[in-house]
C-alpha cells in the first residue's frame, strides 16, 4: 500500500513551460543563437545551468563563457522567467491538481516537490497550493540532475516515506526515469507524449481514482 506522493511540478501542478521558452528564447537571441519549441522540449525538466550549456553547445559557444559570465546569464534568463509569471494564480493549475491534492489531505497522504525548479515554492504560492506540500526538495542540495533518482530519494524521505512506498508524478521522461531508478510507481501525465516505463499513463489528474491508486 502508498502512503506518500511525490509531484514534478512544471506539466503535473501547473504549465509555466511557455514561459520558460519565452525567457531562453530570449536569452539565446542576444547570445545569437536561435532556438525553437522543438529545441525547447530538449531542456523539460532538467535544471538552469544544464539547459544555459545545452543552449550554448546548440549554438556552437560553449567555450566562449566562464563559470561566472555563464551563471550572470541564468540569474538574467531567471529574472525575466520571474517576471513572466507575475500573474500567475489558482486559475493556472492544471486540471484536476487541487481536488487531488485535498483528497490526498483527507487520506492524510503526505506530498512533496521533486522539482528542478528554484522557483517552487513561490509558484506554489501563487498558485494556493503551497500548504499541501510537507516538503519541496531545494534543488542547489542535488549532487545530480534528473534522470538521477536523487531528487526522488529525497523527497519520499523528506516526508518520512520508503520510496518504494512513494507514487511519483511526472511529464517527462526524464522524471519517470528517476522515479522508476528510486523504486517508486510512477504515473506519467501527458496527453501527448509517450512515456517509455510509466506504470501508468494519463492526460491529466482528473483521471486518476485516488483510492485505486493507494491500493497499488
Amino acid at each position: 500500500m502508498k502512503n506518500g506522493f511525490i509531484f514534478d511540478l512544471d506539466g503535473v501542478i501547473t504549465d509555466t513551460a511557455k514561459f520558460h521558452y519565452i525567457a531562453w528564447k530570449d536569452l539565446a537571441q542576444s547570445l545569437g543563437i536561435t532556438i525553437d519549441e522543438t529545441f525547447n522540449e530538449t531542456l523539460k525538466g532538467i535544471s538552469r545551468m544544464d539547459s544555459l550549456d545545452k543552449i550554448l553547445a546548440y549554438g556552437q559557444r560553449e567555450n566562449d563563457f566562464t563559470l561566472a559570465e555563464k551563471e550572470a546569464l541564468a540569474q538574467k534568463k531567471n529574472d525575466e522567467y520571474v517576471k513572466l509569471l507575475a500573474d500567475l494564480s489558482e486559475t493556472d493549475l492544471l486540471p484536476g491538481v487541487h481536488d487531488f491534492l485535498a483528497q490526498a489531505k483527507e487520506h492524510n497522504i503526505p506530498c512533496s516537490i521533486a522539482s528542478a525548479s528554484k522557483n517552487a515554492p513561490m509558484i506554489l504560492e501563487k498558485l494556493g497550493v503551497l500548504d499541501f506540500f510537507g516538503h519541496i526538495v531545494d534543488p542547489e542540495t542535488l549532487k545530480k540532475g534528473k534522470p538521477d533518482p536523487e531528487i526522488f530519494v529525497k523527497a519520499a524521505e523528506s516526508i518520512g516515506v520508503a520510496p518504494n512506498d512513494a507514487i511519483g508524478f511526472e511529464d517527462a521522461q526524464a522524471g519517470i526515469e528517476g522515479i522508476k531508478a528510486a523504486g517508486m510507481y510512477a504515473v506519467g501525465i501527458s496527453a501527448t507524449e509517450v512515456l517509455a516505463g510509466a506504470d501508468i499513463q494519463v492526460a491529466s489528474l482528473t483521471e486518476l481514482d485516488i483510492e485505486q491508486l493507494l491500493t497499488i
